[in-house]
């Protein structure tokens, strides 16, 4: 049988523990069936072990990783994180939007082209004195102003 652990690790570290746990599993055999990585909870990564002393060893030595949280999780508990959510993109080409993340963090820019597919938004800054083309994802964006909405009118 199976046990559900949470593996607390280091803030932004969370994929690294995940390879590296991958690469432990992959020298030795271990009996960790699966490790998620649930992107709505930072510093954990969740394991499914045999055993606790399995899970204990495959972690052993690996950097970034704080401890094991010795309470078991239920299937119930996580099972939130293992549905996929369909997110809905509302984001169609001339939209204003500002940069929430990376180098451009806090520059507004207009979509030139949206890959759905891929997540992607190809942008042009505003304030750019020569407009240059930057593709980002569209978790690091916030619409500012759909194309087809009416711009405010000042008072």
């Amino acid at each position: 049988m199976s046990v559900i652990y949470a593996i607390r690790t280091t803030v932004g570290r969370e994929e690294t523990v995940l390879e590296n746990i991958d690469l432990a599993l992959a020298k030795k055999d271990f009996q960790v069936k699966a490790i998620i990585l649930p992107k709505e909870i930072k510093g954990y990564v969740i394991a499914e072990a045999g055993s606790i002393s399995d899970l204990e060893e495959a972690i052993h030595g690996v950097n970034h990783v704080r401890g094991l949280v010795r309470k078991p999780l239920t299937i119930e508990e996580i099972k939130h994180f293992l549905i996929a959510k369909p997110a809905k993109m509302k984001i169609d080409k001339g939209d204003i939007i500002e940069l929430v993340s990376g180098p451009f963090k806090g520059e507004k820019a207009k979509v030139t082209r949206v890959d759905k597919t891929k997540r992607e938004v190809t942008v042009e800054l505003i304030e750019a004195a020569v407009p240059i083309p930057v593709t980002v994802a569209v978790e690091s964006i916030r619409v500012v102003q759909h194309i087809n909405e009416e711009k405010p009118k000042p008072s």
